[in-house]
This record gives C-alpha cells, structure tokens and sequence, in this order.
C-alpha cells in the first residue's frame, strides 16, 4: 500500500478520571470537540480511520467510523487499543501491513507525523513519536507509533502477561524514536484537567494550532 496511507486508530478508550468523568474525546478546545480536531489531523496522513473506544459507541456515531472497544477487561490501557487497531486492520482487505496511532486527547500533534514515524522506523517498522524542549530534554510519547501488524502476537501475550506500559514494551520491541521540536509548544500536548483545557484554548488562540 502507499506508505503514507496506513490505516490510522484514534486511541480514545481510557477512564477519563482527572476529568471528572467527562469523556474528553467529547470535550471541546477552541469551540470544537477534540475527537473532531484530531480526526481533521489524521485523515489527510492515513487511510481508513477508527477509533479505540469503550463503552456505548453511539456517542461516535455522526463521525461515521468504526470503534473498535478493548479485546481484554478492565481497561488494561493504550497497548489495548494498539491490539484492537492492529486485529481491526488485520481482519479487513485494507492491504496495510501497519497501523498509525494517535491519542484522542491531543489536538495539536504534528501535521507530518506519520511521515516522520515511517522514516524512523527505517526497516525495522515500528516507531514511537518523542519531543525535545530547548533544554535538549526528550519525551517519549508512545501512544503515536507507527506499528507492523506482525507484532500483534507478541502484543496479545505481553498484555495477557500483565504488560500495560506502551512506551517500555514498544522499546523493548526494537522501536525507533522520531523526534519533533517542542516549539512554539510541545505538538503532543495532551488534555486531562479542566485546567488543560483552559490552557489548549489559550495556545489555539495565540496561533493557527487547530
């Protein structure tokens, strides 16, 4: 397939407990839901979009794409939802050999992302976004990786062994890092208070960030 068209997953399945129970995916910066800004994002980087989420589905239903809920109980995290978009993409004639994921609750991540995680990942074709402030000082944020659906196997068992840090078991998989400059902000800059929400909306007033 065209490398730059992998079928993209939105990750949008957490608890939403530092907002109060909100559904953040539902939530809105600069007068837009942020489910809306991310998928306005994704869709020109990717090809078919779905979106990894529990509970009723319904609450998606005018973005008109499949969710895709957790295999394993209990919340087990984000690995879940990379399992649920690499079984989703595995299952259909979407030709892709990867999927690309993103988080729901950051609006602001980089326009060329999913070009520079398939750069990164060289031959190796796994890959994780990072950011590096002013001072030189990295970040790893693992919920935007590129990921090769051969890994769906090793995913499943890590998960069933209780395995729930993405960043640590991407790594330890032999991920790439592609890494983004945090200027003017961190791109992946991501919304879990009220308080962050103020704070999303003042820098998408400061500049053209959505």
């Amino acid at each position: 397939m065209v490398a730059d068209r992998y079928p993209g997953v939105i990750l949008a399945g957490g608890r939403s407990t530092r907002m109060g129970g909100r559904d953040k995916a539902l939530c809105a910066v600069a007068g837009r839901r942020m489910i809306d800004l991310v998928v306005q994002h994704l869709a020109p980087q990717c090809g078919p979009l779905a979106i990894n989420a529990n509970g009723d589905a319904a609450r998606f239903a005018d973005l008109a794409l499949p969710v895709l809920p957790d295999s394993l109980p209990d919340h087990p995290g984000p690995l879940a939802g990379v399992l649920a978009g690499l079984d989703w993409a595995a299952s259909g004639a979407k030709g892709a050999d990867a999927i690309v994921t993103v988080a729901a609750d950051t609006p602001f991540f980089p326009p060329d992302l999913v070009a520079r995680l398939r750069v990164a990942a060289g031959v190796r074709g796994l890959a994780i976004a990072a950011s590096r402030d002013a001072a030189g000082h990295m970040r790893v944020h693992p919920t935007f990786g590129l990921w090769p659906l051969h890994l769906r196997g090793a995913l499943r068992a890590a998960l069933l062994a209780g395995e729930r840090r993405v960043g640590q078991w991407a790594l330890g998989q032999g991920a790439a890092v592609a890494e983004f400059e945090s200027l003017p902000f961190d791109p992946f800059f991501n919304i879990n208070t009220p308080e962050d929400i103020a704070h999303a909306n003042r820098l998408a007033a400061t500049r053209d960030a959505v």
